[in-house]
C-alpha cells in the first residue's frame, strides 16, 4: 500500500467527497466547528502567518444579509445549509506574526511592509488554509460546499466594512442530503498533470 491513510480515511477525505449542493436540516455543531478549526490551523503558510479568517453565519438574519450577495444559482442551497462559512483573508495577518513566528523579531515590518506585497502572500496562504478547511469538514463526517459565485467586494462592504479581510470562498457545511452530489466530472490523468524531470 502506498498511502498511509487506509481506504475509509481516503474515501471519506477524497474519494467519495464531492461538492455537496445540499443538506439534510441537522445543525452542525459548535463543538465540531471547533474540532475542524483545531485541525485546519495546523494548515502550512508562510512564516506560519494563518492569515485565514473564518465568518460562520447560523443565524436566518446573517444569512439575509449574504443571500442577495450570491450568484443566484448558489442561493437557495446557501439558505437551506445548517451553516455557512465565509473564508477570508485578513490583510494585516502580520500583526499577529509577533505570536506566530516570535524566531524572528521585527519580522512583521521587513518581509510584509508593501501592502500589495502582503496581500498577495496573504491569499496564497489562505489559499492552502482553504484547501485545508474543506479537508477539515470532511474529516468531521460533513460535506463542504465551497462556492466562489458570489460579489466579493459587496460581501466585504457587508460583512467586513473596515477593509481589513477580503471574501475569497463561501462554504456551505452539513450532512448531505440524498441528493447534494452531482455525478463526478472526469480529471485529467497523472500523464496530463505531472511532470516528471
Amino acid at each position: 500500500m502506498s498511502l498511509a491513510l487506509d481506504a475509509a480515511a481516503q474515501d471519506l477525505l477524497f474519494r467519495r467527497a464531492h461538492t455537496a449542493r445540499s443538506f439534510t436540516d441537522e445543525p452542525v455543531t459548535d463543538e465540531q466547528v471547533r474540532a475542524i478549526y483545531d485541525l485546519i490551523k495546523l494548515a502550512p503558510t508562510a512564516h506560519n502567518s494563518s492569515p485565514l479568517r473564518v465568518t460562520l453565519l447560523r443565524s436566518t438574519e446573517a444569512k439575509e444579509r449574504l443571500l442577495p450577495l450570491l450568484s443566484e444559482k448558489n442561493r437557495a442551497q446557501t439558505a437551506a445549509a445548517p451553516l455557512t462559512a465565509i473564508l477570508s483573508v485578513d490583510l494585516r495577518f502580520h500583526e499577529k506574526l509577533p505570536k506566530l513566528f516570535p524566531v524572528v523579531p521585527g519580522l512583521k515590518d521587513v518581509a510584509y511592509a508593501d501592502p500589495a506585497g502582503r496581500a498577495e502572500a496573504g491569499v496564497l496562504s489562505a489559499g492552502l488554509q482553504i484547501g485545508y478547511f474543506v479537508l477539515g469538514v470532511r474529516a468531521a463526517g460533513l460535506a463542504a460546499g465551497p462556492m466562489t459565485g458570489f460579489d466579493a467586494g459587496a460581501v466585504d462592504k457587508e460583512f467586513f466594512g473596515d477593509g481589513r479581510q477580503k471574501a475569497l470562498v463561501v462554504v456551505n457545511i452539513g450532512r448531505p442530503s440524498a441528493t447534494a452530489y452531482n455525478p463526478r466530472l472526469p480529471r485529467l490523468d497523472f500523464e496530463e498533470a505531472v511532470t516528471v524531470l
